[in-house]
C-alpha cells in the first residue's frame, strides 16, 4: 500500500470515529477524559523509557539544551499532563451551547449553536506533552485528534498515544477518535 492510500485509510478511519464522537454524551467524554489521566499515571514508566530513547537520539544529533528540555519528560510533567486532562472534566461541554439567537422580521427564529468541526489534525513540534493536551481538547469538544508531532518525538508520542487509546475504548468511544499520524515522513502530510 502506497503512503497515499495508507494516509486515505487513516482519514477514513478518523471521519467514521468522527461520526460517534459528534454524538458521545458530556458523560462518556468525561469518563474518556478521566480514563486518559489514569493511564497516563498507570504507564509513567513505558512514557519515561520511550521519551529517553527519543532523549538519547536527539543528543547524538546535537539538538540544543532548549530542544532537548521541551523534549523531556519526568514524572511531574506527566503528572502535570494528567491533571490538565483532569480539569478539562470540571469545564462545560462546549458542544450544544448556543452562542446566539436573532429572529428575522418574517418571525423565522435563527441560532447559533456550537458543533463539533469534525476531524482536527494537530502538527506540533517534538513537545509530547502536546500529544495528550490536544487529544483531551478535541475530545471534549467531540472533535477526533488526528496528531502529527515531531519526529524527535515518536516513540513518546507512541507511548501517550497507547494510553488514549486504551482510554477511548474503556469509556466506550472509538479508539481511532485519537490518532497518531504513523509516521514521521513528510510524504505522510
Amino acid at each position: 500500500m502506497s503512503t497515499l492510500d495508507a494516509m486515505r485509510e487513516f482519514a477514513r478511519r478518523a471521519k467514521v470515529a468522527s461520526r460517534v464522537m459528534a454524538s458521545a454524551s458530556t458523560a462518556q467524554k468525561n469518563h474518556a477524559l478521566g480514563e486518559l489521566a489514569q493511564e497516563l499515571r498507570s504507564r509513567t514508566a513505558a512514557i519515561l523509557s520511550a521519551n529517553a530513547q527519543d532523549l538519547a537520539d536527539a543528543t547524538a544529533t546535537g539538538k540544543n539544551a532548549a530542544f532537548l528540555d521541551r523534549l523531556r519528560l519526568d514524572r511531574a510533567r506527566i503528572d502535570a499532563m494528567a491533571k490538565a486532562v483532569e480539569h478539562l472534566v470540571s469545564l462545560d461541554d462546549p458542544i450544544g451551547k448556543v452562542t446566539a439567537t436573532w429572529q428575522r422580521p418574517n418571525g423565522l427564529e435563527i441560532r447559533k449553536v456550537r458543533l463539533p468541526l469534525g476531524v482536527v489534525l494537530m502538527i506540533y513540534e517534538s513537545r509530547p506533552n502536546v500529544t495528550s493536551d490536544a487529544a483531551a481538547l478535541c475530545l471534549k469538544s467531540g472533535n477526533v485528534a488526528l496528531l502529527r508531532g515531531g519526529s524527535e518525538s515518536f516513540r513518546s508520542n507512541q507511548a501517550i498515544a497507547s494510553a488514549l487509546s486504551a482510554a477511548l475504548v474503556t469509556a466506550g468511544l472509538p479508539s481511532d477518535a485519537a490518532m497518531l499520524v504513523p509516521d514521521t515522513s513528510r510524504e505522510s502530510m
